[in-house]
């Protein structure tokens, strides 16, 4: 009961997980006299319904045929409503946030689901002003990592806008090579050789640190393998990336996020989340 509970109370986060301590973001001159933009409809929807308890705003922001991909929440919007009522003690901080076209990622730090705090990444669609989809992947918090550095910590702010589709390109690139085609003699035309800080807790920073935990597989045994990305959404100095592969065995699916400077990878944060065989909406994962 206490494995099912934590479940469902994630699942309760990833359909609302960007509340923050503060407001969302106003609605810009182009989008008070239409349709909101998408990062404004989440921003705006989760600071009512989870910052401010109202109900309403399950009404106001979400589509009532909302498509989940989470194994353990049915569709629609309705099941919102039952699942926050019954879990008053859970709370989300979003740390970072990327909008790309109808497409909105929050990557967040959750409290009070169960034993154990989940780092993860939310995927809305936004169409016509309301949350209409949404996919997630979440793993629980590691407190103590290689690197030093926790999950969630680094830079926020979003700059270089006008560098979007050369980011988004270079990681498309990295991918397309290193990932699928493992070619790692092309690693340092992707990633920095001098500064490559790395979030992921089993991972040191550097290249150093990546060959070695890439070494450490290996003699392991276990393999880490890319088979498909559905998703590359960037904004900025930010480019993340939503995929599924294998992991030590087990069919997973793999969210990774990038910061980019001067034309190189400088920082990488992701969660890694087995696949569930079980599900409550005819939905997949990916």
């Amino acid at each position: 009961m206490t494995k099912l509970r934590t479940h469902l109370l994630a699942a309760i986060v990833a359909t609302s997980a960007c509340a923050t301590t503060g407001t969302p973001s106003q609605p810009t001159a182009s989008t008070t006299m239409s349709t909101p933009s998408p990062r404004h409809v989440v921003e705006t929807a989760l600071h009512e319904l989870l910052e401010q308890r109202d109900l309403t705003a399950i009404d106001r922001w979400w589509d009532p045929g909302y498509i989940q991909h989470n194994a353990m929440m049915p569709d629609g919007s309705a099941v919102i409503r039952q699942m926050v009522l019954g879990a008053p003690g859970f709370a989300s901080k979003t740390v970072r946030t990327i909008a790309e076209g109808d497409l909105v990622v929050v990557h967040n730090r959750v409290t009070g689901v169960g034993p154990t705090n989940l780092i993860g990444f939310e995927i809305f669609r936004v169409a016509g002003g309301k949350l209409v989809e949404h996919w997630d992947v979440q793993q629980p918090e590691q407190l103590e990592t290689v690197s030093g550095h926790s999950q969630i910590d680094g830079p926020t702010e979003i700059v270089d806008r006008d560098k979007t589709a050369a980011n988004k390109q270079l990681v498309m690139r990295f991918f397309d090579d290193v990932l699928y085609h493992h070619k790692m003699d092309r690693l340092t035309a992707y990633i920095s050789p001098t500064s490559y800080i790395q979030h992921n807790p089993g991972v040191g920073d550097g290249l150093a640190g990546f060959g070695k935990a890439m070494a450490d597989l290996a003699k392991a045994g276990l393999t880490m393998e890319y088979q498909k990305t559905y998703r590359y959404i960037a904004e900025g100095n930010f480019v993340f990336t939503h995929s599924e592969g294998i992991f030590a065995g087990k069919h997973v699916a793999f969210a990774d996020l990038f910061r980019i400077e001067d034309g190189l990878i400088v920082e990488h944060w992701d969660c890694i989340r087995e696949v569930e065989t079980t599900r409550k909406n005819p939905n997949s994962t990916f």
